[in-house]
């Protein structure tokens, strides 16, 4: 298929066109490269012995994509270009809502106007909130707690209700769980242009300095050890999972729109993170035990079984290889 790529520069979209490179598709990647890099490309084609096309460009230029799509005979899109800081969506709502809601709402018109009939949307576990149970499927409610949520919850309707109406197109959306790792080859990773608000990057710059030590915030929640729990999914798998969507949309007339959460159906404490870094890289990790923080739920990662079931992926990768791949893409950085 040709695939369109939004945010493909990025994070989860770099890995995943290397997946569909893989599975040979032909990609077409456009980013605005405000949270990534051009030098990603040369990355992606050294894994890949493949270099997707690119287009630097906005997803709310509705000529610019209108007259990219006219032109390339695309396929499919599957949709990551948003932003994702959720402590910056408190304090610049608007931000988050013209880019995350207003983009998805001009890429679907552009779709339909062009005849693309699948529609692959990158969703986020932040559409549960602070979800009633430690146990999270695709049939808890949806109940956000920052603007970032809303938006992803926002777009999940706007896909759905537009499938609905337009019998062609078929979407599915993908809930991700705390997405973690790299490339084992270390040359894709993370480079996030802000400060990282999650575990494992807050570990490993903790680790070289360039953050303070971490904070376990809490150590008397009624888990394993004390600490929080949450599912962490690396990032290759994530990326299969695209694939596999992908492949089930374009092969199937049952429904228009499907949702998946996306994780490994097994917690992992605050704790338990640590510690599998200190052991797998052979390195300290500096930490303090703090109090707990307000908002934090005590333990919540994915059921999978939707995946597994219909779109046959399943996580394969362990926390020890997110970790060691995580530190070996630092690594790299620190060479360059």
């Amino acid at each position: 298929m040709h695939v369109l790529v939004t945010g493909g520069a990025g994070y989860i979209g770099s890995h995943t066109v290397v997946e569909l490179l893989a599975d040979g598709h032909e990609v077409l990647i456009v980013d605005d490269l405000s949270n990534s890099q051009l030098t990603v490309l040369d990355n992606i084609e050294q894994i890949a012995s493949k270099r997707p096309a690119f287009i630097q460009a906005d997803i709310t230029d509705t000529v610019a994509l209108g007259k990219l799509l006219a032109e390339s005979n695309i396929d499919a899109i599957i949709h990551f270009a948003a932003f994702k800081a959720v402590g910056e969506s408190v304090t610049l709502p608007l931000k988050y809502y013209r880019n995350n809601v207003g983009g998805i709402v001009e890429l679907l018109q552009v779709a339909l106007d062009n005849h693309v009939n699948y529609f692959v949307f990158s969703s986020s576990a932040a559409v549960y909130g602070e979800p009633p149970t430690a146990v999270v499927t695709e049939e808890t409610e949806c109940r956000p707690t920052s603007p970032y949520g809303w938006s992803k919850r926002m777009d999940e309707i706007i896909l759905e209700d537009t499938c609905t109406a337009n019998p062609h197109l078929h979407g599915i959306g993908l809930r991700y769980f705390n997405v973690v790792g790299a490339h084992d080859s270390g040359l894709l990773g993370e480079t996030p242009k802000t400060q990282p608000s999650n575990l494992l990057p807050i570990i490993v710059r903790a680790v070289t300095g360039q953050l303070p030590p971490v904070t376990v915030f809490g150590t008397d929640y009624p888990t394993k050890d004390g600490t929080c729990e949450r599912d962490y999914i690396h990032v290759v798998d994530l990326a299969k999972a695209h694939v596999a969507a992908l492949g089930k949309i374009s092969t199937t007339k049952t429904g228009k729109y499907h949702v998946y959460n996306v994780g490994t159906g097994h917690p992992t404490s605050v704790k338990e993170m640590i510690a599998t870094f200190e052991s797998v890289n052979g390195i300290r990790v500096p930490h303090t035990m703090g109090p707990r923080r307000a908002g934090d739920p005590v333990a919540y990662y994915a059921s999978a079984a939707k995946a597994e079931q219909e779109l046959n992926w399943r996580a394969e990768k362990t926390l020890e290889d997110a970790v060691r791949d995580a530190w070996r893409w630092q690594q790299t950085l620190d060479k360059r």
